[in-house]
């Protein structure tokens, strides 16, 4: 049987207040009592369920969220699922808070990470934007003492404890070895749509598309990547251009959001042949333009999960306890207009 604080108790011969309060690091007890304690604990071979303790004591852990205030229907997902979060706290010991911020602004997020170090959450879960004042902002967290999980964009460069969303690079590659399957043996170009190169989820993506597209499909050119701000009205003007000004584009991949304007773009455009179009996340424009044939594959993360995913380990790291990693991966779905749920 495992060790439990009676027997601790019995073996330094002190109250079980007195071991409670060693084991939760409180005031009030001798060195030489707590030595005594700490000497039957490690004697014993005790190992303290800290989630099992919290929950007797009903501990709640105040998590928030940080999350770009844009028109992106992703981010809007992601955001309803925290919501769908904050309804469960109750039953979930949590208390979450969503904050929003600018998208793709570095300073603006900076500051509301700072404001953070004085409120002491249990933690922070934020869409990153992959800057060194950024990360140093994140550091400052955790020094306080809070963990910070950065959710769909990483930010590797700093002391975060968990990154929740799916591999970039190999969803760059799965973009690429879709498009050139799609594209075949015709050469042309290629255009690759971005929100900004500011955020790193971006950056990986292109670069796991450039290394398929030059490496297996060396006959397509790839043309300068245009940044939308994942504003779909910009993109949709920004794409209308192109095609106005090449009749060579034999596909399209859209790294980011803007999805409205990409498929505006496409309606509109006289082009002699559609483009392969390969997208991400699987919204209700995305799912209409696939059954509709304007885009081919669509590469979708699970927002819930990894909403879900932060929750966990932020509680857990706030609890001491270890992080499952297999729980915590998120996969990369591929839908085609053929296998849509």
């Amino acid at each position: 049987m495992k060790p439990t604080v009676h027997d601790i108790a019995a073996a330094a011969g002190v109250s079980l207040a007195t071991v409670d309060r060693v084991l939760n690091r409180r005031a009030g007890v001798s060195a030489r009592t707590r030595d005594k304690v700490e000497g039957a604990v490690a004697a014993l071979g005790f190992v303290r369920d800290v989630a099992a303790a919290n929950l007797a004591k009903g501990r709640v852990y105040p998590l928030t969220f940080i999350l770009p205030a844009n028109d992106n229907s992703f981010m809007r997902e992601l955001e309803a699922a925290v919501r769908d979060a904050a309804a469960r706290s109750p039953s979930e010991r949590t208390e979450i808070h969503i904050l929003r911020v600018p998208p793709f602004d570095a300073a603006a997020l900076v500051e509301v990470l700072d404001a953070l170090v004085a409120d002491r959450p249990a933690g922070v879960a934020l869409v990153a934007v992959d800057a060194p004042e950024v990360a140093g902002a994140v550091e400052r967290l955790v020094d306080a003492g809070i963990p910070v999980v950065t959710l769909v964009s990483d930010l590797p460069a700093s002391p975060r404890v968990h990154y929740a969303g799916i591999d970039n690079l190999a969803a760059g590659r799965t973009a690429a070895s879709l498009l050139g399957r799609f594209v075949g043996d015709r050469r042309g170009s290629i255009t690759v749509l971005a929100g900004s190169m500011l955020v790193r989820d971006h950056r990986e993506r292109l670069e796991g598309f450039r290394s398929i597209m030059a490496n297996d499909y060396p006959h397509l050119a790839l043309l300068d990547v245009i940044e939308g701000r994942d504003d779909p009205a910009l993109v949709e003007r920004l794409l209308s251009d192109l095609f106005r000004q090449r009749d060579d584009i034999l596909g399209i991949y859209s790294l980011g959001a803007g999805n409205r304007g990409l498929v505006a773009a496409l309606r509109r455009a006289e082009l002699r042949r559609r483009p392969a179009v390969i997208a991400h996340e699987l919204t209700d424009t995305t799912r209409d333009a696939l059954k509709g044939g304007l885009v081919d594959a669509v590469l979708n993360q699970d927002a819930g999960h990894e909403v879900r995913s932060a929750i966990r380990v932020l509680k857990a790291t706030a609890d001491g306890l270890p992080v499952l990693a297999a729980q915590e991966r998120i996969r990369i779905d591929i839908f085609l207009k053929d296998n849509l749920p």
